[in-house]
């Protein structure tokens, strides 16, 4: 049996599960989130400088947790105590410091300052505290160098501004004077050159304009020529195309066929079955050529020597009977001998 439950019932459920809800994120915005474990801990300032719950808590420029409270140390009210939630299971050493760190454009927060120390602070224990300088401090620090420097700057300018005006005596307020009369003079010389200039320029408009005018002439004209170049462009294609499959092709095929030859000449002359092949590989036959040549040397500087041995045409003439030659003469003896026997 279905059970009936009334409109007040149902609003009601709605009011609790909704106000649970928002308890649940006002917590969760003030830093508290109850899916993580917390851990605790305290400090005691005499001045929290605007410190308020949900202020972040860093270390080392990384935010470990936030301010969970803020309240009186005593009636007095002469420190306030921090309780301090972190939200990471950290190991902080027990001579460990928090300050306060702020200024003008950010929130206050309060800022851990790490120890030395191998013993580490427990939950609950009270952390030690360092009083914040505050924000002014830290600016007049930082502006007293600064400020020291500009007391040596006006000095040094007004020594400067002393030794200008003992420079300046009457003479050189003359000299100056007439600097800045000589610089007006200047100034109304140009204002005339650039009136003058100007005139020209409005003399010479109709030529500039001309001239202008020709030169759109012309980049029209190179504009209807740029049109024809896709057309010129696939001629060049059509005849390198033309020119790749026919003379490229003979040229190889002929280039093939010489090698072709070549190969087959020098296979000849590297054999033994052809008189060239055979000229160049034997060496019988070169040494017999050698031979033959040394043979018709000799015989040719005998004749030359005793042409009677060989031919004799004279009726009384007396017959040679020297040796002949066994092998060749010097050149210069082959000579003294001839002349020997003429």
């Amino acid at each position: 049996m279905a059970l009936n439950v009334s409109n007040e019932t149902k609003v009601g459920a709605l009011t609790a599960i909704a106000i649970t809800l928002l308890i649940l994120g006002f917590n969760f915005l003030k830093g508290n989130n109850p899916m993580k474990s917390s851990q605790y801990l305290y400090a005691k300032f005499s001045s929290i400088e605007g410190l308020v719950v949900a202020n972040p808590v860093i270390c080392n420029g990384l935010v470990i947790g936030s301010v969970y409270k803020t309240e009186p140390a005593d009636e007095f009210l002469n420190e306030i105590l921090v309780t301090i939630r972190l939200t990471e299971k950290l190991q902080i050493p027990i001579d460990s410091k928090a300050t306060i760190k702020g200024n003008l454009l950010s929130t206050p927060a309060v800022e851990i300052i790490k120890g030395t120390a191998e013993s580490f602070l427990k939950k609950g224990d009270t952390i030690r505290t360092e009083v914040p300088s505050g924000f002014m401090s830290e600016v007049l620090e930082q502006l007293g160098p600064t400020q020291s420097k500009l007391n040596v700057a006006l000095s040094d300018l007004d020594t400067l501004l002393t030794g200008v005006n003992n420079t300046l005596d009457a003479n050189a307020q003359y000299n100056l004077r007439k600097t800045i009369a000589s610089l007006s003079e200047i100034t109304a010389n140009l204002s005339q050159t650039t009136k003058e200039i100007n005139q020209l320029l409005a003399a010479q408009n109709n030529t500039i304009t001309s001239a202008i005018g020709n030169l759109e002439s012309t980049s029209r004209n190179l504009n209807e020529g740029t049109k024809n170049l896709p057309a010129i462009t696939q001629n060049l294609e059509k005849v390198s195309l033309q020119l790749s499959e026919a003379e490229f092709k003979k040229l190889i095929s002929d280039l093939d066929a010489t090698v072709l030859n070549m190969k087959a000449t020098l296979d000849k002359l590297n054999s033994n079955s052809n008189s060239a092949g055979a000229l160049l590989n034997d060496r019988k036959l070169y040494e017999n050529l050698t031979s033959t040549t040394n043979s018709m040397n000799l015989l040719l500087q005998d004749l030359r020597l005793h042409p009677k041995r060989y031919v004799n045409v004279s009726v009384f003439g007396k017959k040679d009977k020297s040796q002949p030659l066994m092998k060749p003469m010097a050149e210069d003896s082959a000579t003294q001998e001839q002349f020997r026997n003429q």
